[in-house]
């Protein structure tokens, strides 16, 4: 902490000589190496701390800036070491700017009253009626929102999280705002009760009213030109620029909105992307992900989601207004000009084309195609299972999570095949065997909930989703088998036997967060039962379900495989353990065959339509592989047929090696 001291009489003269004044020079203290050189035309009133203005910063450009305060007007500040605040067109008030951080040419930077800087604002996401409002605050994370905004049966869970985050946005309401280090402001409007963290960049924002930038040296945020935020929080890492018009709002880290992007009452979580479109009342889970300028998000929850250009859904029936809600289950997709009549469910990992009216809820068919053709709604059951787009999105997320820093709020499992997705392909299979058995022979559709599905598209629904269950039956089987010693067939049971009682039953994706729905409950009890202190022991408990993901995992499969095979793994016999593998082998060959084969069509002929504009066909095909590559170029594509051969070699050397197990 830095001892001030009062300013001498001769620095007084000195300061008045260069143009500045205060309306009571003894309420302005310094630090004790403090020299008036570069102190230009200042007002100062209230109270006043100066630190030590040595150095410079070199702008973009090569321009040269001396630290020092130039033509501006201070009330009740303190400036750290090294900071250059210059051209203040009206004044900065009340506020705490850490060393050298960089102001220039700003209208306004005040805090007004008490304030919590954006903590406690209340978003209603996903009924603009309300009903499912969130209580944002500066380390939110997707589970506690969604916690937050879909468990309303449980009354005393939600009050008992307001209580929580009302006692942290007590410990954070303050009189006066804050700039971190290092921070770099210009050509900004009006900042109003707002708090800044280190290494933040904000240039040319309109208006930043009532909100928190988390911005951090291992993570900083920007701010761009003609940004509108009123009452948020912008989570370390993330960029808000180009225009973007924010009300009401979480932005995750790592999240980037701009291109004159325009939201209210919306929650982002870490790694959104959002541009040129619009968003109304929306829970945005980590990776959502929209571009177009056509596209309108409202009224629903989305996760790992891309939206086609012109996607639009509508969350009233013009009746009691805008209440409807719809849920776009994780890695679900939105065709261009798609339209879905809210309310509905989109199953996990499925793809919505045409326009669909009649509340269509997939979510016990997961990786589907709900497709709209000349009004009707028809089903396409587990065929994103072969899609290469969907293997390809699987690789994608983990690569750009752009997350950096030791504190990550949101905790994110990324795998397509999980218990919880899995869980819904073995309740697709008992759903479409009994639809099946249901149709008369000669009938060539069923009727599912207004969706129509073809026998053929529905038995081969069944094949897929018995070919991606026993894939992650194998994929656990495995992962165990790693663990175990070599010598003899007790050591693979003991490794094979659950170190937990947890995981049995459903499983929940709390955003991002795959976890028991029994440990979800009982966290919450715990949270109802005043068991849970503060936010930090919340953010706590979250973390020990995404730790122990592969424990609980591993225990839910352990009892799948004894319900589909008739026996226990930690007494499984070699021949047992043998054909679970068999079956794996086959499932992960097949399953990699078909997502090749439809990577392959990218490469087809009618894919080279535009290629070699003015040349013949040898010619466009030359253009096509320069732009593109060929399929056995292709790194995606090449990566198939690897991991097929390594599922081949990989299975057949645990069969020799349980086969010789003593």
């Amino acid at each position: 902490m830095t001892d001030y001291r009062s300013l001498t009489a001769e620095e007084i003269s000195r300061l008045e000589a260069q143009g500045c004044s205060a309306a009571d020079w003894n309420r302005i203290k310094v630090a004790p190496r403090f020299v008036p050189d570069h102190v230009l035309d200042v007002r100062f009133s209230g109270d006043i701390r100066l630190g030590v203005f040595e150095g410079g910063f070199t702008l973009p450009g090569g321009v040269e800036r001396s630290a020092g305060l130039y033509h501006a007007t201070l009330h009740n500040v303190t400036v750290g070491d090294g900071c250059c605040i210059e051209w203040v067109k009206n004044c900065i008030a009340n506020y705490e700017i850490g060393r050298s951080s960089f102001i220039s040419n700003v209208d306004t930077m005040l805090v007004e009253g008490d304030t919590s800087f954006g903590n406690g604002v209340e978003v209603a996401v996903l009924s603009e009626t309300g009903g499912r409002e969130v209580l944002i605050y500066d380390t939110l994370s997707s589970h506690e929102a969604y916690m937050m905004a879909f468990y309303r049966h449980r009354p005393q869970l939600i009050a008992q999280m307001k209580k929580l985050i009302a006692a942290y946005v007590r410990q954070c309401t303050s009189s006066r705002g804050s700039v971190g280090e290092k921070v770099m402001i210009q050509g900004a409007g009006r900042i109003e009760n707002v708090r800044i963290g280190n290494c933040c960049t904000i240039t040319g924002a309109g208006r930043l009213k009532n909100g928190s930038v988390n911005s951090t040296a291992d993570a900083p945020v920007t701010v761009g030109y003609g940004v509108l935020c009123d009452d948020f929080i912008i989570s370390s890492g993330a960029k808000v620029t180009d225009g973007a018009m924010l009300t009401r709002c979480f932005v995750g880290q790592a999240t980037h909105i701009g291109h004159g992007y325009s939201a209210a009452d919306s929650l982002f979580f870490c790694n959104c992307q959002e541009e040129n479109g619009e968003a109304c009342a929306i829970f945005a889970g980590p990776f959502t992900v929209t571009h177009h300028k056509s596209t309108l998000l409202i009224g629903g929850m989305f996760s790992f989601m891309n939206a086609g250009s012109g996607s639009n859904q509508s969350n009233h029936m013009y009746k009691l207004g805008p209440s409807h809600q719809g849920i776009l289950e994780r890695g679900s997709k939105t065709a261009s000009s798609s339209y879905i009549l809210w309310p509905a469910r989109i199953g996990a990992f499925s793809m919505v084309m045409g326009h669909h009216v009649t509340h269509p809820d997939t979510a016990d068919l997961p990786f589907s195609y709900l497709i709209e053709d000349k009004g009707v709604a028809y089903l396409v059951p587990g065929v994103n299972l072969r899609s290469v787009g969907t293997a390809r999105d699987a690789d994608k997320w983990p690569k750009r999570d752009g997350r950096t820093g030791s504190l990550l709020l949101d905790k994110i499992h990324f795998g397509l095949l999980t218990p919880y997705t899995v869980q819904k392909m073995l309740d697709g299979i008992r759903l479409l065997k009994k639809l099946e058995a249901e149709m008369k022979p000669d009938a060539p559709l069923c009727v599912y909930q207004g969706m129509m599905l073809r026998r053929q598209s529905l038995q081969r629904g069944i094949v897929l989703y018995e070919a991606a269950v026993s894939k992650f039956f194998g994929d656990q089987l495995l992962q165990r088998l790693e663990k175990a010693g070599k010598d003899t067939v007790e050591d693979v049971r003991k490794v094979l036997k659950p170190e937990t009682e947890t995981g049995t039953g459903q499983w929940v994706d709390l955003s991002g967060l795959l976890a028991p729905k029994s440990e979800t409950d009982r966290l919450i009890a715990a949270i109802e039962q005043g068991q849970v202190d503060d936010t930090d022991q919340l953010q706590k408990e979250l973390d020990g379900l995404y730790r122990n993901y592969e424990a609980y995992a591993w225990k839910w499969t352990a009892a799948e495989i004894q319900k589909a095979y008739g026996w226990a793994v930690e007494t499984a016999s070699v021949e047992n353990l043998c054909k679970l593998i068999r079956r794996w082998l086959e499932s992960v060959i097949w399953l990699d065959g078909q997502i090749y084969a439809d990577g392959q069509k990218e490469f087809s002929e009618q894919t080279m339509i535009g290629f070699g504009l003015d040349g013949n066909d040898i010619d466009r095909v030359n253009d096509f592989e320069a732009v593109r590559g060929t399929a056995d170029t292709n790194a995606f594509m090449e990566a198939i047929l690897a991991d097929k051969e390594l599922t081949e070699e990989k299975g057949n050397e645990w069969i020799s090696r349980l086969q010789g197990l003593s």
